[in-house]
């Protein structure tokens, strides 16, 4: 029999045909994990981005100067006008909106009073003067520090107060407020800053604050 009648079968032939199935579905698992990772990269990249250039930052207390207009000590009892003067900074790309903001009186350790700062805003790099002013009348001098100022009237004295005597108060100033980031998130932020400040009792006059 001639051995052309023979069908011939190619040894290329594979009798498995379903493993270029195979191949495809690792090349498409492959595909699809080198995809995530370049999204969690990306991921990554924006968060890097948002908390270096766009990460809310608390704006900046610069106390500038303190005044006392009137000062007076007598009779166990302080009275006085003060005021405060400061710089806030916005340190941010975005606006700044502050409310809820207070300037705190401690004397001897004591609560003294509070009064509240008007709300405002700060445009996104800007820089705004505020001032706070506190009334205080007649308020009781606590025990040692009677005894410390003006404690006899012995003709050394001026009104009750030994010249050259001090005492010192302590202001607490906070800033609440908003910060927009990207323009549509809204993050809170605060600062604070405390200081303390030195007296000349018999005129009023600051020697000192540090802050």
């Amino acid at each position: 029999m001639n051995e052309s009648q023979f069908p011939h079968r190619s040894n290329h032939h594979h009798p498995y045909p379903y493993n270029s199935k195979s191949r495809s579905g690792r090349t498409n698992l492959a595909s699809c994990v080198v995809a995530t990772v370049f999204l969690l990269a990306l991921a990554a990249a924006a968060v890097a981005v948002y908390f270096f250039l766009f990460k809310p930052k608390s704006p900046v207390i610069a106390v500038n100067a303190v005044q006392f207009p009137t000062f007076s000590v007598s009779n166990g009892t302080v009275d006085f006008e003060f005021f405060q003067y400061v710089t806030v900074t916005n340190p941010n790309r975005d606006e700044f909106s502050h409310y809820d903001s207070s300037l705190q009186l401690v004397y001897s350790g004591e609560p003294v009073g509070i009064v509240f700062i008007p709300a405002g805003r700060i445009v996104g790099g800007g820089r705004q003067k505020m001032s706070a002013k506190f009334d205080l009348q007649k308020y009781p001098l606590p025990l040692p520090q009677k005894a410390a100022i003006g404690g006899l009237d012995d003709g050394a004295t001026v009104g009750g107060v030994v010249p050259g005597e001090t005492m010192e108060i302590e202001t607490r100033m906070k800033l609440v407020g908003r910060v927009r980031v990207l323009k549509v998130f809204m993050h809170q932020v605060e600062s604070r800053v405390k200081c303390g400040v030195s007296i000349e009792v018999t005129r009023g006059t600051v020697l000192g604050f540090r802050c």
